[in-house]
């Protein structure tokens, strides 16, 4: 149990694997109680559009094959071919199916690539590919990448200049052919028509009151538009229409949405005259903002020019929304925006109406495809809280600063519109199903994505998250992101009988987008694990557990009891999971707590639920609703890699003595001749110990004979910039000193080994830390005690 309470397990080279799922339990246990008994949740996180390896096939040029219904899962490497009657028998339901005329060259010696065994996950290209290199000719081109952009005007002079430059370098980024729109907002709506360049006009919405979809077209003369028209695909019988057939767009698309070559000037003169709310703003009161307006205009227009297609809107707010709908605080200054004790003990009076309009809003911009960006930048609460719904619904991408200047904002604003290996591979209009052996059922999934409501045999009795469903819409998504898919086991009681009992487990995923090249494709991955029997065979249960993918989804389970559940403890409940836990898989004599000890695939699953506990995903306080909101939104959709950073910060450090090495996240780690690089995911931080610092501020650095020590300083700012290129959002780079006010970014993450109580025991020039907290050794005295006694 000595565990070190930073190390992570040893770096693979790709930790996701080939197919990007990662499953709690690589061995499954056959029976409701066996996998009650196991305390983790039977889940898996899945990245389902996360760039393929390089020795994958290229995407297939022909449509999938189909298993018969109500199964319908896709072909795959774990099908039993018969190639003399040309019949393939499906891994997940038995049955067989015939292959249709065109695969009758299929032998033993050639077989499609979705039949390889290494080839559990490959890609299908289906349509929308007009002017893709190898395309079917006459085929329709593929739509236009769309960016409708909200901007809040009510932010001093200074603010609004950042964004102006920011949106200028991202229109210059943007392919020419990317459609763009622009919406301003402060006290009214204004919706530009950049179709008319002779001169500005603009269209002007009161943000006193809600509109209806209805009246913003109306007001637009688009009213009787946003009804899709699908021009049909060629299509192989038995396989379900693919949601990526795009509408021809309607009129209003030549009036608000122009493509970057043809409005470039237009927006950029529109950008040179905007001024922040010309709207006086009395003494004692906040700036009169109408948020919830402002996009339910912006969804409205996509509703009426892009139905069906994937579109983004990319809202920059700069502070809360005080007028009309989704406020959430009065204009009166001396009303204070809402905080997490408000909210427990429901005195925040806007909070429910809020949330029941982005709702609405979530809806409305689901069924149209389309996404929901914010990029909040501001000192106060914007409002993230309540606009979690629609953002996450929607996948969309969300970042908050305390300013338009601050790098955070500006680089990943720019990250968006970057190509090349900085691209996120932002990619629109998926949906995911998923199929699996029948004795599995799926009780739902946390990410951002949305029930599509396609119930049936395969849905579990208990919900979690987005469930009740075995299909889910993804309107925005990309390379990093993550969902997670929570298992039931439900045995039916022919597969309970000896020698009906198959030794594997199958589950497939089915993923249909837009790529960002514009053609529609489908992605199936295709996992095999074990049965076991849980009550005779542990160890292959042990052997089989993921203790990273298990403390990520734990960290994702709580968040959502925490929102869901009024008067959830979540660090009693993580307490006594993993006692259960330690009880269950650990190797001990009972009431001898020195005997204890775990198994090396838990050995690190302590720690991890120790910096949960005091990580800001339980520890909402000092935090605002608005921040809590957006740790647990990136907790929700980051790859399990970066959530394990979120939960468990990694601490490497710099010295003259040895090369640079991770180092325990501990107190104890602090040396006055040492630099700390700590990676937190949301902030990195460089801390330089007493004696660095002050060498540092004397100019040693600059001297030719300390050459040494300028290439120490100069480390960890490489390996922090290393970070930072390939994080979205970028996180915050925090520069301190020991003692220094900033330290305690460092010291809020670290182990309290050494407290104000135990300051005689601190060696010279390390540091000690003001708490009551327990510390990790404390922690699994405890733990080792009450695993035992159980």
């Amino acid at each position: 149990m000595a565990a070190d309470p930073s190390a992570a397990p040893p770096a693979a080279a790709d930790p996701d694997g080939p197919d990007a799922v990662r499953l709690t339990w690589n061995a499954w246990p056959r029976s409701k109680v066996e996998a009650s008994r196991c305390v983790v949740p039977l889940a898996a996180a899945v990245s389902p559009v996360r760039a393929q390896d390089p020795s994958a096939p290229p995407p297939l040029p022909y449509p999938p094959l189909r298993c018969k219904p109500p199964c319908s899962a896709l072909l795959n490497p774990f099908a039993r071919v018969d190639f003399a009657a040309k019949i393939w028998i499906c891994p997940l339901c038995f049955s067989r199916n015939h292959f249709p005329p065109h695969y009758a060259a299929i032998s033993e010696s050639n077989v499609p690539a979705e039949l390889f065994p290494q080839c559990s996950t490959v890609e299908y290209i289906v349509g929308g590919a007009g002017g893709v290199p190898g395309a079917p000719a006459g085929q329709a081109p593929p739509p236009p990448p769309v960016f409708l952009f909200v901007i809040d005007t009510c932010v001093i002079e200074e603010e609004l200049e950042y964004v102006k430059m920011a949106m200028r370098k991202a229109v210059a980024l943007l392919p020419e052919h990317a459609l763009v729109g622009l919406v301003t907002f402060g006290t009214q709506v204004h919706l530009h028509e950049l179709g008319f360049s002779d001169l500005s006009k603009i269209y002007v919405f009161r943000g006193t009151k809600e509109i209806s979809k209805e009246q913003i077209l109306d007001q637009l003369g688009l009213a009787g538009a946003g009804r899709p028209v699908f021009s049909k695909m060629p299509q192989q019988p038995g396989v379900p229409q693919v949601n990526g057939m795009h509408p021809p767009p309607t009129a209003g698309v030549s009036r608000f949405l122009l493509p970057v070559s043809e409005c470039e000037c237009t927006l950029s003169t529109l950008l040179d005259e905007l001024q922040p709310d010309q709207w006086p703003v009395e003494a004692g009161n906040r700036a009169i903002r109408c948020t919830g307006v402002a996009l339910s205009v912006a969804a409205g227009l996509l509703g009426a020019c892009m139905p069906g297609t994937g579109a983004r809107i990319i809202a920059l707010l700069g502070g809360p929304c005080t007028e009309g709908p989704g406020v959430i605080v009065s204009k009166d200054l001396s009303e204070p925006v809402r905080s997490h004790k408000d909210l427990d003990k429901d005195a925040a009076p806007h909070f429910q109406k809020a949330v029941k309009f982005y709702d609405g809003l979530a809806k409305q911009l689901v069924g149209q495809g389309h996404v929901l960006d914010v990029f909040a930048s501001a000192l106060d609460q914007v409002g993230l809280a309540e606009m979690k719904v629609a953002i996450e619904r929607t996948g969309g991408l969300v970042v908050l600063s305390e300013s338009f200047g601050h790098s955070v904002f500006k680089d990943s604003f720019k990250r968006i519109f970057e190509g090349g290996e900085q691209s996120l591979g932002l990619s629109f209009n998926g949906t995911l199903e998923i199929n699996c052996s029948k004795d599995i059922k799926v009780q739902g999934i946390i990410g951002p994505c949305t029930s599509l409501e396609k119930k049936g045999a395969l849905c579990a009795d208990t919900v979690v998250g987005q469930g009740n469903t075995t299909a889910w819409k993804m309107c925005g998504l990309d390379r990093n992101t993550s969902l997670t898919v929570f298992f039931d086991v439900s045995p039916s009681e022919r597969s309970s009988q000896p020698g009906h009992q198959n030794p594997h487990l199958y589950i497939q995923f089915v993923t249909s987008y837009q790529h960002p090249e514009g053609q529609m494709r489908i992605r199936v991955t295709t996992i095999c694990r074990k049965w076991v029997d849980g009550s005779t065979n542990t160890e292959e249960l042990v052997e089989g557990f993921d203790q990273e993918t298990a403390a990520v989804v734990l960290a994702r389970y709580i968040s959502l009891k925490m929102e869901m559940e009024e008067e959830f403890d979540a660090t009693r409940w993580l307490d006594r999971s993993l006692i259960r836990l330690c009880s269950r898989f650990g190797d001990y004599r009972k009431d001898d707590p020195s005997s204890f000890s775990l198994h090396s695939n838990f050995s690190l699953f302590p720690q991890f639920m120790f910096n949960l506990r005091r990580s800001q995903f339980v520890q909402v306080f000092n935090n605002s609703p608005d921040e809590t909101a957006y740790f647990r939104m990136l907790l929700n959709r980051e790859s399990i890699t970066n959530s394990v950073a979120m939960i468990q910060p990694s601490l490497i450090s710099f010295s003259f003595d040895s090369p640079p090495s991770p180092v325990f996240l501990d107190v104890a780690s602090i040396a006055a001749d040492r630099i700390l690089l700590l990676d937190a995911y949301f902030s990195v931080v460089i801390f330089h110990g007493m004696t660095v610092a002050q060498w540092r501020n004397m100019g040693y650095q600059n001297q030719p004979e300390h050459e040494q020590f300028a290439h120490l300083l100069q480390a960890p700012h490489e390996e922090a910039q290393m970070i930072i290129k390939g994080r979205f959002p970028v996180p915050r780079l925090v520069v301190c000193d020991q003692h220094g006010s900033q330290a305690r970014f460092l010291l809020a993450k670290l182990n309290p080994s050494a407290t104000y109580n135990s300051a005689h025991d601190v060696a010279p020039g390390s540091d000690i830390i003001f708490t009551d907290d327990v510390s990790f050794q404390v922690f699994c005295e405890h733990l080792q005690r009450l695993a035992v006694q159980s």
